[in-house]
Parts: C-alpha cells; structure tokens; sequence
C-alpha cells in the first residue's frame, strides 16, 4: 500500500515521496524553488453576502429539528488548479459537498496575484449567483462548506480565510478539529498573535505566518508539525494549491484531474464526478501535495503510525455515490444491513429505511432476509432550520414536519426500520411512535452502526458523552425507551470482520472509547447546551463550551 511506503519515510522536513505519477504538467523539478518576496505584499479582497451583520440567526424549534439528532460532519473542502473557470467549478463541488455543512459556504480565487474572497451564511446556492461568481475569476480557486454547532453562524468564522504575511498572502480551508487548539492559540496570544475568530483554523494561518522558514512548504510543514488531531486542508497562494492530511488521515481528502489537465481536490469523490473530473487517489495520511506550474509534487509531511480513519464517513456522513478511503460507501452500508438480517433477524412483513442515510442499509437487510423494501417514510426536503409551531402544541412537531408514515405500507404489519445510527435516542423514540400511531403491528428497529459510546474529537459534532443514550443503557434499556418491539445494532466485531484486513486502518473511538490522538481538551455541547463556535469574547466565556477530556472513560490507542 502506498500510504505504507509514506509512513516508513521520517523527515523533519519535506522531501520526495517515492511516487510515481502521471500528469498533464510538465515534468515536476526534485526540488521546490524558494518563495521569493514580492517587492510590494500582494494584496486580497474579501466579501461577504451580509456585509451588515455579522451574526445570523436561525432559531431552533421547541423540540428541536429531526436533523439534530445525528453527528453532524462539520465540513467539506474543494481546491482546483488550472482551470479557467475554477470558481463556478469550485462552486459546483461544494454543491456536491452540501451534505457536509449547511451553514456558511465560501470560495477563494487568485486572479492577478490577488487572492479575492466571496463568503455567506447559508446554502452554496444562497450565497453564490452569478454576479458573484464573475467577481471571482481566475484558474486557481479553492472552497468551503460549513457546519455551525448552533443555531447561530458567524459570518467572520467562514471559511476560506485569507491572510497576509510578510511574503505574500495565503488561503486556507479545514475539515477537522484540532485537538491542541486551545494550546497553541494561547501561546501564540502570548508571543501577540491577535485572532480574529474562535475557529481553530486561524491557528493554521498564524503559525505560518511566525514560522522562521521562508519557502511557503517548508512553513506549512512546521505548522503541521505542531498540530494534533484531525485536519484535511487546502491552501492557495498567489501560484501554488496546496493539500495537506494529517498523519492519522482522519477526514477524507482525494485528488482528481480533469480531461483539460486540471487538478482538483475535494473532501469527497461526489464532488469529482459533478464536475467530470476523473478520481486518481486519495491524499494518503501525513502528505503534501503541491501543484504549481510545474506539475503536482508528492511531499511527506512527517512520520506517522497506523492510519486511523473515520468509520462514520461509511456510515453516516458521506454519499452513497462517493468512494471514501478506498471504499464504496454504497457498498458498505449494503453489507451493515445484510450483516444486520444475517445476525440480528425477526418476523416482519416489510423493511423500511429512516430517510435518506438509512436507506442502502435497509436495501441490504430486505434482500438477505428476502423480505420487500419499501417506502414507509417520507422525507420532506424543503424544511428549513426555522418553522412555526401553532399555538396548540403538536406533538414530536420537528420529526413530523421532516417524516410522513405512508399507512398503506404500514397498517397491521410487522415492520423492520433500518436506521444508521442512535444518539440520545429522542427520535428514535419519536419514529417509533410514528410508525405505530400509523397503524404499524410492530417495530423493530435495526441500527447500521455499533452503539455510539464516546464523542468524537476529530472534526465531527457530536454530543457529550453523558448525553449519549448507549454510554448510559443497555440495548434493552434503549428498546424500552425507543418503544420498539425489538432493537438490534450492528455487532462492533462484525464491523471489523466486514472490513478485513483493512480493519486497523479505521478510527472506532465513537463506538470503543479508545482515542488514537489523546483529546486533552474538547470543544462539544454540555448536557442539553447548543454551543455556537463564533461567539465574541474570551474562549472562557464561549458558552460553557469547552469540556475538559475525561481520562476516565478515555483510552489512548487504536
């Protein structure tokens, strides 16, 4: 495996990495030319689509929206060189990737050695158009999708950002979370580094701007060398796009080209087919990778161990359509619930999916058991973060407005619905309910995942532990809760079976407890606390928000 090739390579410093590529670009020097300095600092423009306000409300219904019961992915990236028209394909891509965060979308071009920024709170489509997107020409662009951990997004924590520097000025987006963020943004407060955002991404840019080295790659590499956690990253400078993945490869990142030479980068390969671009691989863990006129060229950021992967990418997070880490994610989720009717059957007259990330896995189940798949549930798709509830209170209002049981397919029957996953189990119950409210004989409900026992660390937003309903019950316990007839979860060692020898390669801290990166420090919502990652203030003061790592329930290793 090549991934196995960069992690037997220990550098303090870039230097080539032993592959072997194929490129549009000419034939890639052994070495990076130094970044010079430019006589006069290039500049960069910003905007925004609210320019009067930077904070955007968007209250939250009473019982909370149905969709704030899963994780949440906080992020999607994309980057393209070489491409005439890389903002509209940029914003193409993060339509692509608008499963990856709703809340503020940007995008970053260079254009006459200017870097110029377009950022908004909201869905790709309501900040871009195409007034803006003439605004951002160029063929070198990269772009950003965003999840907020509230009900509120601030506009200044939309990504990319963008920063000058004594050499020139730099671009950055991030998928994950660092785990020392708070560490480093101390320190660097102390040395008079002044931030302008709570997002642990401007720590990036900041320890570029005070590393001592002069060529831009060597000073991303010194940056890398001091964070810890997960980042998937793209940078642009005024010549150069830049992709980084931390040691670990938590969060996905694949490259891609297009039939005109073009070379892009994106969180997911959904994004590559949108936008015709053909999949080359992933950007293994611990890699730099930089494109410039001269080609694309393959560093090692540093050493690293065992990769450790995101699992939930397959379960939950990304598209059926997307290859991850070097999977099918379609596939997988068939086999979760082939797994689930092969270990885990019952009686039942019809299998139904909780929409729309239940539904490959309920295909899966339905065809080993032999029993038919349909639609029981409906998902509604034009229902935003904000309604309005009548004054006589309806209940489990945020799951109804979102899900419609279809009684024909329901009524006197017993019914198997596949879900992906339970969290505090508040909808389950509500589905459940539903479901027999609409005539179901019985419910039994299948869970495509492991139960979820640890917050995530690593760039996913999850609950506290203490919320979550499988670190506090059994999966009796859970059943009598939900009101199910009976309830199964994927078997964690079957998980693990599923995925072969490529097992040790995944991250399962959500389902183990066990943390390949130690989580010193944690930003996550207390019990019942939504947490906005964009307040003004100290970072004491943002909301009760930072959880000190319990070392009781966390174990360091795979």
């Amino acid at each position: 495996m090549a991934a196995t090739t960069a992690a037997s390579l220990t550098l303090s410093k870039p230097s080539s990495l032993p592959f072997n590529h194929t490129h549009a670009f000419p034939k890639t020097p052994s070495t990076f030319p130094t970044l010079l300095p430019s006589a006069v600092k290039p500049l960069f423009l910003v905007s925004s689509k609210n320019p009067l306000s930077d904070v955007i409300s968007l209250p939250a219904a009473e019982d909370g929206a149905w969709d704030d019961e899963k994780p949440r992915e906080e992020c999607g990236v994309v980057g393209i060189y070489g491409d005439p028209e890389a903002s509209r394909l940029c914003y193409l891509a993060l339509h692509a990737l608008q499963h990856r965060g709703q809340e503020g979308a940007g995008i970053v071009t260079v254009h006459n050695d200017v870097l110029q920024s377009i950022t908004g709170v909201g869905l790709v489509s309501d900040v871009f158009n195409e007034s803006k997107l003439d605004q951002l020409p160029g063929s070198l662009a990269i772009g950003h999708v965003r999840y907020s951990t509230a009900g509120q997004s601030m506009l200044k924590n939309v990504q990319p950002f963008v920063a000058g520097y004594r050499f020139g000025s730099v671009g950055v987006a991030h998928n994950g979370n660092l785990v020392n963020y708070r560490a480093l943004r101390s320190d660097l407060e102390d040395s008079g580094s002044i931030f302008n955002t709570t997002s642990d991404t401007e720590v990036v840019l900041h320890l570029i701007a005070t590393s001592k080295h002069r060529p831009f790659i060597l000073r991303i590499v010194d940056a890398c060398e001091k964070l810890k956690g997960a980042y998937s990253l793209v940078f642009v400078t005024e010549d150069k796009l830049v992709a980084v993945r931390d040691p670990f490869g938590f969060r996905p990142l694949v490259m891609g080209r297009r039939s005109n030479g073009a070379v892009v980068f994106a969180s997911e390969t959904c994004a590559l087919d949108l936008i015709e671009a053909t999949y080359e691989r992933e950007v293994f863990p611990g890699e730099v990778l930089v494109v410039d006129k001269n080609g694309v060229q393959s560093l090692c950021l540093m050493s690293h161990p065992q990769p450790k992967q995101c699992i939930f990418e397959h379960i939950y997070f990304a598209l059926p359509n997307s290859v991850v880490f070097g999977r099918s994610v379609y596939e997988s989720r068939r086999r979760f619930g082939e797994i689930l009717a092969t270990e885990s059957p019952v009686d039942c007259d019809v299998v139904i999916a909780v929409p729309d990330s239940g539904v490959v896995a309920a295909l899966g189940y339905a065809a080993k058991a032999g029993v038919p798949f349909q639609q029981g549930l409906i998902r509604s798709h034009y229902v935003g973060r904000t309604f309005i509830e009548p004054s006589q209170k309806i209940r489990d209002f945020g799951v109804k407005l979102k899900l419609s049981p279809v009684r024909a397919v329901l009524e006197g029957k017993r019914v198997v619905v596949v879900d992906d996953s339970i969290v505090r189990g508040t909808t389950s119950s509500k589905i459940v309910r539903l479901l027999k409210e609409a005539g179901a004989k019985e419910v039994h409900m299948r869970i495509a995942s492991p139960p979820i026992i640890g917050s995530c660390y690593y760039g996913v937003d999850t609950p506290s532990t203490e919320e979550l309903i499988s670190n506090r019950m059994s999966v009796e316990e859970i059943r009598n809760f939900i009101g199910s007839d009976s309830l199964a979860f994927l078997p964690f060692d079957s998980l693990k079976k599923l995925l072969g020898s490529e097992s040790p390669n995944f991250c399962y801290a959500c389902f183990s407890g066990n943390y390949p990166v130690e989580p010193t420090e944690l930003k996550v919502k207390k019990v019942g606390d939504f947490v906005d990652d964009g307040l003004n203030g100290s970072l004491d003061s943002i909301g009760g928000g930072w959880v000190q790592a319990n070392r009781n329930q966390i174990q360091i290793g795979s």
